[in-house]
């Protein structure tokens, strides 16, 4: 019997890619490179099946020569889905598929990482002993702040805000404000307050960390309103996307001080990252 096709837009771990060779005829891409839109449309054609990551900007153009062709699925490796044109998907009558759920933890972690590291300015330390420059401890040096205790807003309350929110009150006896398009009931079971708008967040918060999905009303959701009703010493943290935050503002707001930092993992326009961004 002869095996549907998969199209796998990158490098998968070999553990998905040996159970994908179980149940397809698969077409890796070898190079683990970043395809142009000629050969995802091209791959889109030639499969039943095609595996993008979200990094794989998957528009009208790639979904209707896929449409035209082969494909039927597409299986998105990752949650998020705002890279993929869905409006088009439907049109071709090709069914989309995401993994809600898989990163809940890694990507909750990932947040109180990036916290601890702005607050005991672990990365600058690091970059510091790894240069030669460490000339050994000092009461002044690198003085950083404490996060137990601070208050820290959530834009997003889904399954990853709550698991952030849950690490924060119960591991560090953080206090919880949260802004969310609909009403959380429980006060996402860390005795958290539901605000009206991003900017009570924002004027509320030590920390201000962005768990909203990205779509066209979550674009540049912390923009320049919001982060100006942040305090000077407060910080923002985004593992969603790159584009719920205006970029430029907060290159303005973390050049004029008007807060004290920003740990990212998620930029717009990835895989280019704003020079300034780094300064």
């Amino acid at each position: 019997m002869t095996k549907p096709t998969i199209f796998v837009t990158r490098r998968l771990p070999a553990a998905a890619e040996e159970a994908l060779a179980a149940h397809f005829d698969v077409t890796l891409n070898e190079d683990d490179r970043p395809l142009t839109k000629d050969e995802l449309a091209e791959g889109f054609a030639s499969h039943d099946v095609a595996a993008p990551t979200v990094s794989d900007v998957i528009d009208d153009e790639v979904v209707r020569a896929g449409g035209a062709g082969r494909c039927r699925m597409i299986a998105n490796y990752g949650v998020g889905v705002n890279h993929i044109d869905l409006s088009a998907a439907a049109s071709h009558g090709i069914t989309v598929s995401n993994t809600p759920g898989v990163l809940t933890d890694a990507t909750a972690d990932l947040t109180l990482t990036l916290m601890l590291m702005l607050c005991r300015r672990a990365g600058e330390g690091e970059r510091e002993l790894r240069a030669g420059e460490w000339s050994g401890w000092r009461p002044t040096h690198l003085v950083g702040r404490q996060m137990t205790g601070k208050t820290l807003g959530i834009i997003g309350m889904g399954r990853i805000g709550r698991a952030v929110a849950h690490r924060a009150h119960f591991g560090f006896g953080m206090e919880i404000v949260f802004q969310n398009r609909s009403p959380v009931d429980d006060g996402a079971g860390v005795g958290g307050r539901q605000l009206a708008s991003v900017a009570e967040v924002c004027a509320a918060s030590d920390f201000v960390s962005l768990h909203c999905a990205a779509t066209p009303e979550t674009r540049h959701i912390l923009g320049r309103d919001a982060l100006a009703a942040m305090s000077p010493s407060a910080y923002v943290i985004n593992t969603a996307r790159g584009d719920v935050v205006d970029e430029d503002a907060l290159v303005a707001a973390l050049e004029s001080g008007a807060i004290g930092g920003a740990g990212l993992d998620v930029f717009q326009g990835e895989p280019k990252v704003n020079p300034a961004i780094m300064a």
